[in-house]
């Protein structure tokens, strides 16, 4: 993941404004194994750090080898960084993703006091996330109010693409980083400001290693997996995977002209997660659209319900507590 990758020293901009997304500290490692940390620059949504840490790590954990083959993944931290600890590998995970679980709880509650059903869009690059996303919108921007965050590296082709559909769209570029976090999706909503029971589309970078472990408060992750990759996808990204609620496997008018062999894919993704939802889809000719508007008409509804839920539970807990003090 990112901790390791170095992609937190990506500057991130959301509509071309300068945003630094990361909230955690950016580390070094020396020759020596010295690992330190530089801060987080003062700023009012993220907390204060020391000004450094220093540790001294061991070794990090050896690669296990087998026959053919040398796995990075076997430590505690399930990867590798040259000249880092395994421990320390973990300590700074666990930091970087407490911070942004933490304003992820904000954007969830955010969501669910608007009444907004908000869908994290993963999948590699090219899988026609956007293209899917574009007909999606097509079909539903007479019946709900949407909005849309878009990330990516760089450009704004695809927020352009979007507005082209007359949905509000804004940009959130990562620079060197490989994913959306929490923080920079609480920011785009501030400058979005969708409306209340709407629909919020995150299409995430293309990208099925990081975006899997950073929660971004969004009620469901899609993954999205196109005919023209490889069936084994979901063996090779387990993560992705096994934190998504819903696969959208795309591209399927290309089936005859593919060797891709779809039970196998489906039959990969439900080993890794037994309870994922597949719905087959043509962003092209629409195939499979039908059901994949349903599924979401269906989110909307029980966010729906959850929000009458949350404001009939306050409503009871208000007379409640007018009733204690009528009584003295």
């Amino acid at each position: 993941m990112c901790t390791t990758c170095g992609c937190a020293a990506g500057e991130t901009r959301i509509d071309g404004e300068a945003v630094h997304g990361h909230d955690h500290e950016h580390w070094h490692v020396h020759a020596d194994g010295t690992a330190h940390a530089h801060p987080p620059a003062n700023n009012p949504y993220r907390p204060a750090a020391p000004a450094h840490a220093h540790r001294h790590g061991d070794a990090a954990a050896a690669a296990h080898e087998s026959a053919g083959s040398v796995h990075y993944g076997h430590g505690p931290a399930g990867a590798h960084a040259p000249g880092m600890s395994q421990s320390r590998m973990v300590q700074i995970e666990r930091d970087i993703l407490s911070k942004n679980d933490a304003y992820a709880a904000q954007n969830r509650a955010r969501f669910l006091d608007q009444g907004i059903f908000a869908l994290n869009l993963v999948s590699s690059p090219g899988s026609g996330k956007t293209t899917l996303l574009c007909r999606t919108i097509d079909a539903l921007k007479t019946k709900h109010a949407l909005a849309v965050i878009e990330g990516d590296q760089q450009t704004s082709h695809d927020a352009e693409r979007i507005r082209a559909t007359g949905a509000p769209a804004l940009q959130i570029n990562t620079g060197k980083g490989c994913h959306l976090d929490a923080l920079m999706v609480g920011h785009a909503v501030q400058k979005l400001a969708p409306a209340d029971a709407s629909l919020l589309f995150i299409e995430n970078v293309g990208n099925l290693v990081c975006p899997a472990a950073f929660d971004l408060g969004e009620a469901h992750k899609v993954a999205i997996l196109s005919v023209t990759e490889g069936e084994d996808k979901p063996l090779k990204y387990p993560d992705m995977f096994r934190a998504a609620s819903l696969m959208l496997v795309n591209k399927i008018d290309l089936l005859p002209y593919v060797n891709f062999k779809l039970d196998e894919a489906i039959a990969h993704a439900r080993r890794v997660n037994p309870q994922l939802a597949v719905i087959r889809v043509s962003a092209t000719s629409g195939e499979g659209f039908a059901e994949w508007l349903g599924w979401i008409e269906a989110g909307l509804a029980a966010q729906a319900a959850k929000r009458q839920e949350t404001v009939a539970s306050l409503k009871r807990r208000i007379a409640e507590l007018e009733a204690r003090l009528a009584q003295g």
